[in-house]
């Protein structure tokens, strides 16, 4: 059965807040033919990389089957029961606050919705917190701040309409391609202008007219100095300045501010204030650069300011847009996932607030402030003030900051409960229960985009083993707590109704977070649900806010509030001489539970890195390919490649996040992230710590290859999926006296075939395994980076290979080299080839040669980097 005959489910993509709709079928063999549904509104049929590789991702390979208690196989009532037990006693004997809730951005609304109502309505803490804390909650600060409730004003359609668009710290070619490639479009059919602000030069930098390379910190004065210049330039809007509070104050500390903190030319800072004055259509687009800071709501603040001195804001083509990084990051808002807010945009502060949702829910006590935020409550954790704890669908013991100290945390917590697809993650090892969750593809609900787009995800698998839907665990823990009738659910679409109404008690308050249309929305018009813009309302459905000047303050009036430059809180020396980013690349996604499982999406960048200046390896030693041993103030180290790119400023380095102890155990480089906090929002400065680098005298470097299990043991090393099995880089200190030993221990094949060359001077080792004519694995071993052909070994496994000990691709064979194009597996030797051979010299016609850059785009900047050499190497010739 090819699964031709299997009907087409139309769900949502479980990655980015672009909220892209995909076409599901199953393939008749426990699989998945994925594709961009073309009518959804978010992406119109494109996806990328990651997305298209989610069929990929959908095996049972890892999964976790059953509850667990010890590490011990157990039903679901033996389980269940124990977490209501240890939470009731544990609030018996040390209070609400003595427990806590760490959830994430891959919930769906309806699960956020139940956990939320069970902490802050029945256990009565707000000790409920979600991952969504690290992304975007300076975002939702500055919205409260500036117009009285989280409120994205635009829409996805923005992006056509505007004439600038202006990226602050979002790399939005890679962390949101489809959205850029909506850009791209207006750019080629209006000439859309592109300004990217970000202490890189990132992909998103390739088609923009300007790059302003800020220091980290350096977005408030700049935006302080385009007030001003908006001021003097007579391109305030004082109509709609009638409507907002505070632009005396602001304006006068924006004169205050100091532009130099943005280390930018000068006249570069007025080009881009003259580009943004003359046009009127601008979207300021902002992310994780903005937010993750201890200025991030002054940062956002700063946006926002300028936008409503102007009145650009809420109309076709201008306004300022925060892109969310998760799936669901937007519904945890809308229902109160965050310890400081409650459902439906509600005020967990205001007694009115809290005593209609308590009547509302017939609940038995509501928390009068906030709870604790995710610093604080893994802080508490460690402390011993929270004894029993619930993570449900993230990774805390690597993403959150200080990483280390998080993981001996929850390893010392006196109860902690996982609920998630996988026990193979660094969080799931520390728990005393596991609970099988259901994933992508088998889960059922809604999540609302960047855009408050509302849509379903639809499940088109079974639920594997005993696994189960989030808020079925959630509401039999609250059932089993004593709470009977108010975790009675039968259906997603029950507690989607129950949400829905209770939006109508946030409307009829005036806030902006209204769907009681749905409220008497039954199965059927659950199960058929469209993507839908909020709010929705008898009166009014999707569309645009603060046009009109109305906004959520008492007085109905916006609010500026003065910002001027403070510092990152990490200071530069000569002990950590570099300022230190952290962030994502293109094909994976936050920990890598999923996308790891993707041999085409591991293809691309395989191990983790650092990026450096050119200067500053040269000062310190290191050349390409080299290990680099990063140290923090806080004791911490990671050991990473080095990748050396002028894309950098000299004194900053750059390495992404996403590595973890199951993948590469020294690159958990939230380890080395201070645990500094925005005052306001509560968020993790990430991207601007302090560090020491230098160059890893290692005594030994491998490379190996393996269709089977590959276990590295060695100070270094990082193991990726491939097509035939796993790869991995590693590298040691200590010297290794018998190596065909340690390969077979390495491999798990003590008694397989051998073919060895060594050579114990140079510190040498070429060893590979087979079975008949059948190779298992390979082990490649030097005294420096192995220099063999990767790309193409990692597709022998499996194979005959007969030359494998040299490590390169026979005369007939051409080595594809890295993936550039991860949507079309193809690597940068193909398209070297294909350049010289065709004579290409645009990325177009490298699309329409190989296909590459034309599903996604996000590869579409490394092909013109490639063009670029070509032409350099022509010119030098």
């Amino acid at each position: 059965m090819d699964g031709s005959g299997m009907p087409t489910t139309c769900s949502t993509c479980p990655y980015c807040g672009v909220g892209c709709g995909v076409l599901l079928r199953p393939d008749g063999h426990g699989g998945l033919d994925v594709k961009g549904d073309p009518d959804h509104p978010a992406n119109g049929g494109r996806l990328c990389s990651k997305g298209s590789a989610l069929a990929e991702t959908v095996g049972l390979d890892n999964r976790l089957l059953t509850p667990r208690i010890g590490g011990q196989q157990a039903s679901w009532d033996s389980a269940l029961t124990l977490v209501a037990d240890r939470f009731r006693q544990t609030i018996a004997d040390h209070g609400p606050d003595s427990v806590a809730f760490y959830v994430s951005g891959q919930l769906l609304t309806e699960d956020y919705y139940v956990a939320n109502k069970l902490m802050k309505g029945f256990i009565g803490s707000a000790n409920i917190d979600t991952n969504s804390r690290l992304c975007m909650a300076s975002t939702v600060a500055g919205h409260r701040r500036a117009f009285g409730t989280d409120t994205v004003p635009g829409t996805y359609e923005d992006l056509e309409e505007a004439d600038v668009i202006v990226l602050v710290g979002s790399n939005l070619a890679w962390c949101h391609p489809v959205l850029y490639q909506r850009i791209l479009a207006a750019q080629k059919a209006r000439g859309t202008r592109i300004v990217v602000i970000d202490p890189r030069r990132t992909a998103s930098c390739d088609t923009a007219e300007m790059h302003l390379p800020v220091k980290a910190g350096g977005d408030v004065p700049l935006f302080n100095r385009l007030l001003v210049r908006l001021y003097e330039g007579g391109a305030l809007d004082k109509e709609f300045l009638a409507r907002v509070n505070g632009f005396d104050d602001t304006l006068r500390a924006a004169y205050a501010d100091d532009v130099a903190a943005t280390g930018l030319d000068a006249d570069l800072v007025e080009r881009f204030c003259d580009l943004w004055m003359r046009n009127e259509k601008v979207v300021t687009i902002f992310s994780q650069g903005v937010n993750q800071s201890s200025a991030g709501a002054d940062k956002v603040n700063a946006i926002l300011n300028c936008h409503l001195a102007t009145g650009r804001i809420g109309r076709p083509g201008m306004g300022p847009f925060s892109v969310t990084g998760q799936p669901n990051a937007m519904g945890g808002r809308e229902v109160g996932g965050l310890a400081n807010m409650l459902a439906c945009h509600l005020d967990l502060e205001n007694s009115e607030h809290r005593g209609a949702v308590r009547q509302f829910w017939q609940s038995p006590a509501m928390p009068e402030a906030p709870g604790l935020k995710a610093v604080d409550m893994f802080r508490a954790v460690g402390e011993g003030q929270i004894k029993a704890l619930w993570i449900i669908h993230t990774n805390p013991a690597v993403s959150m900051p200080d990483a280390d100290r998080v993981r001996d945390a929850i390893a010392g917590c006196d109860f902690t409960v996982v609920s998630d697809i996988t026990d193979q993650t660094d969080t799931a090892r520390l728990a005393d229960v596991l609970l099988p969750a259901a994933a992508w593809g088998e889960k059922d609900g809604t999540v609302t985009n960047s855009d408050r787009t509302i849509s379903r995800q639809r499940p088109v698998l079974p639920i594997p083993g005993e696994a189960r839907p989030d808020w079925q665990q959630l509401a039999e823990v609250g059932r089993r707590m004593g709470w009977h009738a108010a975790f009675d659910y039968e259906t997603p679409a029950e507690i989607f109704r129950e949400y829905a109404a209770l939006s109508g008690i946030a409307g009829r308050f005036g806030k902006d977070f209204d769907i009681s249309l749905w409220a008497a929305l039954d199965d059927r018009g659950y199960a058929a649900l469209r993507p839908t813009r909020w709010p929705v309302t008898v009166a009014r459905q999707g569309g645009r806010f603060f046009a009109d000047g109305q906004f959520y303050h008492p007085d109905g009036k916006a609010r500026m509030i003065p910002v001027t430059y403070r510092a990152p809180a990490a200071k530069t020396g000569p002990r950590y001489p570099f300022r230190f980013n952290t962030g994502r690349i293109r094909d994976q996604w936050h920990t890598m539970t999923r996308t790891a499982l993707s041999p085409r999406l591991s293809a691309h960048l395989a191990e983790p890195y650092l990026d450096l200046h050119p200067n500053d390896a040269a000062d310190l030693g290191v050349q390409p390919a080299d290990l680099v041993r990063v140290r923090s103030p806080g004791g911490k180290q990671s050991i990473l490649r080095a990748r050396i790119t002028a894309d950098m400023q000299p004194g900053d380095v750059f390495a992404p996040m996403h590595w973890t102890g199951e993948t590469a155990p020294s690159a958990r480089i939230d380890a080395l992230v201070a645990p500094v906090t925005d005052p306001v929002s509560g968020q993790p400065e990430s991207k601007a710590g302090v560090v020491a680098v230098e160059r890893l005298k290692a005594r030994w470097y491998g490379f190996a290859v393996s269709s089977g299990t590959l276990a590295p043991r060695a100070e270094y090393w990082a193991r990726a999926r491939t097509r035939t099995g796993y790869r991995a880089e590693m590298a040691g200190l200590n010297a290794v006296s018998d190596w065909e030993s340690e390969a077979r221990r390495l491999f798990d094949l003590p008694d397989a075939e051998v073919q060895m060359v060594t050579d114990v001077s140079r510190n040498m080792a070429r060893i590979a395994f087979r079975d008949g004519d059948r190779l298992l694995a390979a082990l490649f071993v030097a005294d420096e980076p192995v220099a063999v052909m990767r790309d193409y070994l990692a597709t022998v496994p499996g194979t005959d290979a007969p030359d494998i000990l040299t490590g390169r691709t026979p005369s007939d064979r051409p080595d594809p080299g890295p993936v550039i194009c991860s949507c079309f597996n193809v690597g940068v030797n193909t398209i070297l080839a294909a350049i010289e051979d065709e004579a290409l010299v645009s990325v177009d016609q490298v699309g329409a040669a190989l296909q590459a850059g034309t599903n996604c785009g996000s590869c579409r900047p490394e092909i013109a980097t490639l063009l670029s050499r070509a032409k350099l190497r022509e010119a030098a010739e």
